[in-house]
């Protein structure tokens, strides 16, 4: 690894590819200065990166590219969506979407290795493409970056180039649970058994169903990524001690950066481990808690496109409620708002007009209730969805609709 200065590794970027593919940690662990650095640079690249966030690079030249939208990308008009699981993503850099510079935002050198902090995530399988094929890893030397233990420890000798940029992370900004997130939490809160192996999806209903679970004990974590939920979890003695808490990615407050910082009780690894539906199963008494835009009387879950244009992607959604219906004892649970207070319409419809996200879950739940699905046949789905979880106003209309669709629906309760 080579420590260059800002003027010197702008020098050597235009050599590296004729429009190259740049991925980027993503979340909130984008080395902005790097990519700064790269873009005034480079005049144009195809940037990659899960779930940007604000303030990443929009000009001409400059194509976007994901296979999970955040704020930093949404409605862009260079966006390239490729819908994908993101256990598979990884296998997409090192086939359909090879990358030529991969930028990682790092912590400091610790015994000849730098550790890729709070992001891993599909960063080990970037910086294996890239090298495969000759291309640049660059990295952003944070001594603000905490050191994980997982899959996230780089060799120094990995690193190509880096440079040195002590800056503050950033941190989502919180959001008070609402009076609906909390009764939606209560409900599914009560849905998790003793001893259980938590997932959680990122949203205000996951984040309230932590908080909701810190009287428990035995508690672990295998999740995609995890907030300062867990770190209530933890602090509450909810946790079971002798289990590591394992993810992917992680983004919270500075409290939480500075928890998991050279933290043996945390793990970090790369998504092919943590999305794995055949390593989650094995995980016993998995929950899966998750958050859609939209659910319909199939029992199929839209957690992707608003009006048929894309708001996220399929996330770790599809793999996790796979997982956990193979886990022993595990549920997949999928948890909405019954109503949108801002679109004013029911969140539940007869049937989604655009791509599924998820089917088959074990139950869906609403402030209005639960819907029981697994072991119950097409018909009963259907109505446990309109009597627990549709919102009262809509129920006349889903079951008039169900029985055109062919479902045998009692009148609602």
């Amino acid at each position: 690894m080579r420590v260059l200065s800002e003027s010197q590794l702008a020098a050597v970027l235009p050599a590296v590819a004729t429009c190259p593919r740049v991925v980027v940690s993503g979340n909130h662990a984008t080395p902005h200065r790097a990519l700064e650095v790269l873009d005034k640079a480079v005049a144009e690249y195809r940037l990659f990166a899960l779930n940007a966030q604000s303030g990443i690079p929009d000009r001409e030249g400059v194509v976007l590219e994901t296979p999970f939208v955040g704020p930093g990308m949404r409605g862009k008009r260079t966006l390239r969506y490729f819908p994908s699981r993101l256990s598979l993503v990884p296998h997409l850099l090192q086939q359909a979407l090879p990358p030529d510079i991969v930028l990682i935002h790092t912590s400091t050198p610790v015994d000849g290795c730098v550790s890729l902090g709070t992001e891993v995530n599909i960063l080990p399988a970037a910086i294996e493409a890239v090298r495969a094929r000759g291309g640049l890893v660059i990295a952003q030397l944070n001594p603000r970056m905490p050191y994980t233990h997982g899959d996230g420890v780089v060799p120094c000798e990995e690193v190509d180039y880096a440079i040195e940029a002590d800056e503050p992370l950033t941190s989502p900004v919180p959001r008070a649970a609402g009076e609906v997130s909390q009764v939606i939490a209560e409900r599914v809160a009560a849905l998790v058994p003793e001893g259980a192996t938590l997932q959680m999806g990122i949203g205000a209903v996951p984040d309230a169903v932590l908080a909701a679970l810190t009287g428990r004990q035995g508690l672990a974590v295998w999740s995609e990524m995890f907030s300062d939920g867990v770190l209530g979890l933890e602090q509450a003695g909810a946790l079971d001690p002798d289990t590591p808490v394992t993810a992917s990615f992680v983004f919270g407050s500075p409290e939480l950066y500075r928890w998991v910082d050279r933290n043996p009780r945390v793990r970090l690894l790369r998504t092919e481990k943590t999305n794995d539906p055949g390593l989650i199963a094995r995980r016993p008494r998995l929950v899966s808690i998750n958050s859609a835009l939209q659910v319909d009387l199939y029992a199929q879950a839209n957690a992707s496109r608003v009006h048929g244009v894309i708001y996220s992607g399929f996330g770790g959604q599809t793999d996790f409620v796979v997982g956990a219906l193979h886990s022993p004892g595990g549920r997949a649970i999928v948890a909405l708002p019954s109503w949108h207070p801002k679109a004013d319409v029911s969140t539940v419809v007869p049937r989604l007009a655009g791509p599924v996200t998820s089917f088959q879950h074990s139950y869906l739940v609403s402030e209005q209730g639960a819907a029981t699905i697994w072991g119950h046949d097409a018909g009963e789905q259907a109505q446990q969805i309109i009597d627990h979880v549709a919102h009262p106003r809509a129920r006349d209309e889903l079951t008039e609709a169900g029985r055109d669709l062919g479902f045998p629906l009692r009148p609602p309760v």
